[in-house]
């Protein structure tokens, strides 16, 4: 798929310090790509929210446990 893209002049300086050694085409590409999954995340995010209740998410965090992590859990 091929498009013909206009970008502003003034974004010129911000593109050329923030897309490193790779090529403007594979910049944008990049960037696509970067959109795309953090709208299918959030619709996700959205639909699981739709499906949970606020009753439910109050009744597992009283089974949680008071007990302090030990050294092994974090890192």
């Amino acid at each position: 798929m091929n498009y013909a893209l206009r970008i502003p002049d003034y974004y010129k300086d911000d593109i050329e310090s923030v897309k490193g050694n790779v090529s403007l085409n594979q910049f944008i590409v990049n960037a696509i790509a970067e959109k795309v999954a953090s709208l299918k995340t959030l619709d996700y995010l959205e639909q699981r929210a739709a499906r949970g209740s606020r009753e439910h998410a109050l009744k597992m965090l009283k089974n949680a446990s008071n007990k302090q992590p030990n050294d092994l859990d974090s890192f």
